[in-house]
């Protein structure tokens, strides 16, 4: 599965961001899909995942109640809705998929990453 990330960019704090994740080469169903992100100096964390009946999602508590993942089979893609972004939000943002009929914490396939900056 090759993961493709677009939408970020720069936006002011309180502003909203979506985050899009084209996948390719195989399909998204009955995997699970993350969002991670990682900031520079820190470790890459997970802030958001869903499983694959779409209605079974995981938030951090940093982005709980501001961010939301969801996903579209038919379409081969997840997105991440970003409501209310704060300057600790700024990081690189990447799309994983966890191996066919598994739904654990190892992410086989990962995209490149995209950008968003929220400036202080």
């Amino acid at each position: 599965v090759q993961l493709v990330e677009s939408g970020g960019g720069s936006v002011q704090a309180g502003g909203s961001l979506g985050l899009y994740c084209a996948a390719s080469g195989d399909t998204i169903r009955r995997r699970c899909m993350a969002w991670f992100r990682q900031a520079p100096g820190k470790e890459r964390e997970r802030v958001a995942r869903i499983l694959w009946d779409g209605t079974n999602t995981f938030y951090a508590d940093a982005v709980k109640g501001r961010f939301t993942i969801s996903r579209d089979d038919a379409k081969n893609t997840v997105y991440l809705q970003m409501n209310s972004l704060k300057p600790e939000d700024t990081a690189m943002y990447f799309c994983a998929a966890t191996t066919l009929g598994t739904c654990g914490n190892v992410y086989t396939y990962w995209g490149q990453g995209t950008q968003v900056t929220v400036p202080s």
